[in-house]
Order: structure tokens, then C-alpha cells, then sequence
């Protein structure tokens, strides 16, 4: 960590320059003497990127920042914060400690929290920010985490994991068994160290392969944000679950959607053809695979067994997007044309052959406007276009 960043001056630079052309600043070269360009370039960039998902760091004075592949990875401020508010106690071990958000959060909810980071440097960044942050009960460890956890002279109340999902040539992985570490194969070194494990996996992960990697999955959470499934949380515990109960959550700018239920759960469907009004599941429901139990809950219909779409008589409330139904029309490749009077529209496919693209150039319309067209497969395998104004 190089100190000289934290000069007044330096700072002060960075405040200023955050939101400008970085390849410019790069080209120019860095104004301060003993920082690199390569240096102020990841601070600027660091903090034009903290500025919506990090609102914390970017408002404290005196933040550093890590490359941005770190940044790429922590949680954001509104997920951190969540994860913290489902787990407490007296310790929390994060074995793969990263930038330090999830920490800060668990840091309220705990007396004591060890963060474990293998990169000296970034180790280093995060006890700086956390004694700016006044988060004294973050105790930092440069190293394996794992290596600490099998010299840890007592259980802790909790441990946190978020795996490293980069491979050695930098490339995305997902799977369980290609992310630092191997949550599976460290299982029961983790449970002989806590009775709670969290672990946070990519979004990408298939719920059922997770499910069967880690064996001991009591509870799955996932969380998107603004209709961006971000992250998969599973709670882990030494104690069987007959079932494992799934949450969904959808973070919007005002409020939060959420539904509960189990995974897998067997729920009964019933069709019908579009009524007055039109349903379309969260993004994180969609994640969950629950679509069929959520519709069952709440009385709905379904259109087709593939269209994920539900449709009712009667305005609900509604984990999603609802839509009032103004006609439904078949799908007619020669008609449609003349049928549709409109020259700009949302189109969405579901369980549909045809592209969004491909649609418009065939429809001419362009995207926008108040109607959206809705094109999918109702039962009996007949195409139609459901048009629809959005509910407010």
C-alpha cells in the first residue's frame, strides 16, 4: 500500500478527478511524485465505481481502493448490509475476506470479526479503511484462511465464505469445484469450526448442482437488485434439513419484492388463455425456479407450462412486473403487421420462437412507449401476442 496516496493533495486530486477520462489521466501520466499512474488511476477508478455501489467508502475521507478486479467481486453496499442482517453472534470468521464490505456490515452484528485476505497489499488497505470506517472489531489476517482455521483454538459462531471465482489465467468460473477454495472439499474442516456456514456463489451457479455439492444447505436466498439477480447465499449447518426453504428477493428503488417458500415444492397449475390482467415473475423468482408455487399462492393462472407467464381476473399484489391486458391476438406473420397500429412498443419473447430483433425488424417498431407486446405461447401451442400497459 503505498502511503503517498493519502496525502492531502493526493486526495484532493482524486475527489476532482474521479468522474473524468481515465485513459487521458493515464496517458498524462501521474502529477505526484512517487505514485505511478498505474496507482492513481485504480484510486480514481475505484472511486467512480464506489460512488453508487459503495456510497459508504466514496462519502469517507481517505479511502483506498484495491484493482479493479476486487471491486468486481465484493458485494455492494445494499447486499452486504443484508447478509448481515440475517447472521449475529459473538465471532465471524470471513475466510476469503476480498475488499472487506461483507465484513464491515458483519462488523455490527458481531463483537469480534476476523477478516482473512492472502494479498498482503490488499490486507493492508483494509485495516486502513477499517479504522476510518471506526469498525475496530475487524481483526485482519494475511493468509490462507483455511491454514488459520485448522489452528483456530476454538469454534467461532459463524464463517463466512465468498470463493474466489477467477481461474489461474483470470477467466469467470462458476461451478463450486473451480472456485478458491473448494467449499465442498473443505466442508467438514469448515463444520468442525462453526455450526453456521454462509457461502456466497455466483448467480450462474445451478441451484440443484449446489445443492449436491454442498450437501448441508438448510436455506438459499437469492438476491437481486433491481431486477439483477447479483448473488446466491446458502446457509449451511451440521444438522440435517428435511427441506431446504428457498427466499427470493428483489431490491428495487423503492422497497424490496420477496417470496418464501420451499425448494421444489410441488405446486398445482391450472391454464388459461391472457385475462384482464398480466404477470410476469421477478428475475430472482425466475432464478429460483419457485414460478408455479408463487402463482399457486396467490391464485393466479398460467399461460403455458414453459411461458412463466400467469394471468388472473382480479388486480394482485405481485413479486414482478403486472400489466393490464388490452388484446390478445394470434400470431400471424402476414396480419400482424396491419393488426398492430403502433410504431413503438416493448417486445418481450416467452417460450416464443421468434427474436426481439428479429421482431422489430419484421414489425418495424421501435423500443419505448407505453404499450408492450408480450410474444409467447399459450396453451394448447398457439402463438399470440398479448398487448399490455405496464401497472404503475
Amino acid at each position: 500500500m503505498n502511503r503517498a496516496l493519502l496525502h492531502k493533495e493526493v486526495q484532493e486530486y482524486i475527489s476532482q478527478n474521479y468522474d473524468k477520462d481515465l485513459n487521458r489521466i493515464a496517458f498524462q501520466g501521474s502529477p505526484f511524485e512517487g505514485i505511478t499512474s498505474r496507482e492513481l488511476v485504480t484510486q480514481l477508478s475505484g472511486k467512480s465505481k464506489a460512488e453508487k455501489k459503495l456510497p459508504t467508502w466514496f462519502h469517507t475521507e481517505g479511502i483506498l481502493y484495491p484493482p479493479t478486479l476486487n471491486l468486481e467481486q465484493t458485494s455492494s453496499e445494499v447486499t452486504a448490509e443484508y447478509k448481515a442482517s440475517l447472521v449475529g453472534g459473538t465471532s465471524l470468521l470471513d475466510l476469503t475476506g476480498g475488499f472487506g464490505i461483507d465484513c464491515y456490515f458483519f462488523s455490527r452484528r458481531f463483537e469480534k470479526v476476523i477478516h482473512c485476505e492472502l494479498n498482503p497489499e490488499l490486507s493492508e488497505i483494509v485495516a486502513h479503511n477499517s479504522r476510518l470506517l471506526k469498525a475496530e472489531n475487524i481483526e485482519t489476517y494475511t493468509g490462507d484462511g483455511l491454514e488459520l482455521l485448522k489452528i483456530f483454538p476454538k469454534a467461532v459462531d459463524w464463517i463466512y465464505i465468498d470463493p474466489s471465482r477467477r481461474d489461474t489465467a483470470g477467466g469467470r468460473v462458476f461451478h463450486l469445484s473451480d472456485c478458491l477454495p473448494d467449499v465442498p472439499e473443505h466442508l467438514d474442516l469448515l463444520l468442525s469450526k462453526a455450526s453456521n456456514i454462509l457461502v456466497k456463489t455466483s448467480p450462474l451457479l445451478d441451484l440443484q448442482a449446489g445443492i449436491l455439492a454442498l450437501g448441508k444447505v438448510r436455506e438459499i436466498h437469492v438476491v437481486a437488485v433491481k431486477n439483477d439477480v447479483k448473488e446466491l447465499l446458502w446457509f449451511l449447518s451440521a444438522s440435517p434439513s428435511e427441506s431446504i426453504k428457498i427466499r427470493t428477493l428483489n431490491f428495487k428503488k423503492k422497497g424490496m419484492e420477496t417470496y418464501d417458500s420451499e425448494f421444489r415444492r410441488e405446486a398445482v397449475v391450472n391454464y388459461s388463455p391472457p385475462l384482464a390482467w398480466l404477470y410476469e415473475p421477478n428475475a430472482a423468482i425466475m432464478k429460483s425456479g419457485q414460478m408455479d408455487a408463487l402463482g399457486e399462492d396467490l391464485g393466479l393462472l398460467k399461460l403455458h407450462p414453459n411461458s412463466h407467464l400467469f394471468t388472473a381476473s382480479e388486480l394482485v399484489e405481485f413479486p414482478g412486473r403486472r400489466f393490464e391486458v388490452l388484446e390478445t391476438l394470434p400470431f400471424s406473420r402476414k396480419k400482424l403487421k396491419k393488426v398492430l397500429a403502433f410504431d413503438q412498443a416493448h417486445i418481450a419473447t416467452r417460450n416464443f420462437p421468434e427474436s426481439v430483433a428479429g421482431l422489430r425488424k419484421q414489425l418495424k417498431i421501435r423500443d419505448g412507449g407505453e404499450h408492450y407486446l408480450f410474444f409467447t405461447t399459450i396453451e394448447g401451442e398457439q402463438k399470440v401476442v398479448v398487448v399490455c400497459r405496464k401497472v404503475v
